[in-house]
């Protein structure tokens, strides 16, 4: 699917990818499987920091990008503490901060958004 989605649809589809990964490595956390909550925990980090943080224009897209983008590193810090301290709330903040910017994403029109070569 993200071989043939436009932009809007990428970002969706990355905001989905690190909520799945962040209950899997919830659940992986509850049993004490650690190997498997690491995995799943720098899955997250690397949808975070790779995907959506490599996706911010921070020249166009101004304050909002700039906000974003710390806060981006915030939450990569907080899932790296989650990994470390086996904190459960840590997994819980950082997935209510992105469901909070996956919701506005959400409700961005499609055609709202600037096509590229536009």
């Amino acid at each position: 699917a993200a071989a043939t989605a436009d932009p809007h649809a990428l970002i969706l589809m990355l905001f989905e990818g690190a909520r799945t990964a962040i209950t899997i490595a919830r659940r992986h956390m509850e049993q004490n499987e650690i190997p498997e909550k690491g995995a799943a925990i720098s899955k997250a980090i690397d949808i975070i920091a790779n995907g959506l943080k490599v996706s911010l224009d921070l020249e166009k897209g101004g304050e909002i990008a700039e906000r974003l983008d710390a806060l981006y590193d915030y939450l990569v810090l907080r899932l790296l503490r989650a990994n470390v301290d086996n904190d459960p709330g840590a997994l819980e903040e950082v997935a209510g901060l992105l469901e909070e910017i996956h919701s506005a994403w959400r409700q961005i029109p499609h055609d709202a958004l600037p096509q590229p070569g536009a």
